[in-house]
């Protein structure tokens, strides 16, 4: 949660100031939060008080949205002929992408159901996709056939076609900015390109291994790239440096993820372990032990205070960021979990698992409040959208259902 202040300058030109209020909770004093604001922002004065109130009051309703209701099946897509590989959702929720063996990606209205476009061109596996959000009108999709292509999400266009990976491109995002593409291949590089001229703009080269996940952090400035060579590797993205290599796993790093403010970021391993890493030293906080299995997804919730872990063992465990403590252990899948994440709000877990279900969980008590039934093979992709009152989950059974 925040608020976005935008101002002019005495050139008529406007600027955009970010406050994040990570801490806010429905509990909280608002006139405290506000009192606080005004006094360390020079840009909000007294007379603002009572629009700023209103627009935390706002935030906290957010925030408290969707907490009883149950989650119903609204739709069942078809969606491809061979098997589906990934799915992701646009910043509203409203449109949606799916990947897959058949070598497109397509791309559906949520709430018709509709198929809106299909985007056709490459030459394999369409493997990894996603939307530049928060805008939402572009699309990436990587393949098995080296290359990561570019579309217009409304058109359908091909922008450009990025070419220079040696073997499949296995995990990409755009950063939050929009204008650069990080891929990650199993040619032990990942590359940075620019958004508008098609070029490559650095080869993070230094992996010993595949690259299996990668994450940029909140202003785009650094990423870091998971490894199956054991490691983690935090790079400058304006000159395509390594700042560190995170070691100390055991065996092949299987996600790994910054959280919202950038100075911290997690690992999860095939080795069973979640590590903490401080960014800025290049140095392990914490090793997060109890899963008897490896661990396949992790996670931060929006502000970074918790995160979770998601296992081959089928059970997935909460943990303090500061403290390391175990906070909670969702248990409750007969088989493995793949994909793991939280609501926009925290409150809630959403897990992904090869009994062909997936669950919703409370995150303080740890219970189980909905288990998604009817997929017939496993589920491989769940996601939330932004305003976390609506599910996607994606199956080896062909199907994308809407909840």
């Amino acid at each position: 949660p925040g608020i976005i202040l935008e101002y002019q300058l005495r050139d008529q030109s406007t600027e955009m100031k970010e406050i994040d209020l990570l801490q806010l909770t429905p509990e909280v004093d608002v006139d405290v939060i506000v009192n606080q604001i005004v006094f360390e922002e020079p840009l909000i004065t007294e007379s603002r008080k009572p629009y700023l109130r209103r627009l935390i009051y706002k935030l906290i309703e957010k925030l408290e949205n969707n907490e009883s209701s149950d989650y119903f099946l609204f739709k069942i897509l078809r969606a491809h002929i061979l098997p589906l590989t990934n799915c992701a959702f646009n910043k509203s929720g409203d449109r949606f992408i799916t990947g897959s063996y058949d070598r497109t990606c397509k791309v559906w209205n949520t709430i018709q159901g509709d198929e809106l476009l299909t985007l056709e061109g490459h030459r394999n596996v369409v493997y990894a996709i996603a939307f530049n959000n928060p805008y939402g009108d572009k699309i990436i999709t990587g393949s098995f056939d080296k290359t990561c292509k570019l579309w217009n999400s409304e058109t359908g266009q091909l922008y450009h076609t990025y070419r220079g990976h040696a073997t499949e491109i296995v995990c990409l995002q755009f950063n939050p900015q929009g204008t650069v593409i990080a891929t990650g291949s199993m040619d032990n590089t990942a590359r940075l390109w620019d958004v508008e001229s098609g070029e490559c703009l650095h080869t993070l080269l230094g992996h010993t291994a595949e690259i299996v996940s990668l994450d940029f952090d909140t202003q785009g400035q650094r990423i870091i790239t998971g490894s199956f060579d054991n490691t983690v590797k935090v790079w400058d993205v304006r000159n395509g440096r390594c700042i560190h290599t995170l070691s100390g796993h055991q065996s092949e790093v299987s996600s790994c993820q910054f959280n919202y403010s950038s100075d911290i970021c997690i690992s999860g391993s095939i080795d069973r372990s979640c590590k903490v890493w401080d960014v800025q030293s290049g140095s392990c906080i914490h090793t997060l032990r109890g899963h008897n299995d490896e661990i396949l997804d992790v996670s931060f919730n929006t502000t970074g205070s918790k995160l979770v872990t998601a296992s081959a063992d089928g059970n997935a465990r909460v943990y303090n960021t500061m403290t390391g403590a175990c906070h909670a252990v969702l248990g409750g899948h007969e088989g493995e979990i793949s994909k793991i994440c939280f609501n926009p709000q925290g409150s809630r877990i959403l897990s992904a698992s090869s009994d062909k279900t997936a669950r919703l969980w409370d995150v303080e008590s740890g219970e189980c409040l909905q288990v998604f039934e009817g997929h017939t093979d496993e589920i491989f992709s769940c996601a939330f959208n932004y305003e976390g009152d609506t599910i996607i989950t994606g199956s080896k059974d062909n199907t994308c259902r809407i909840w």
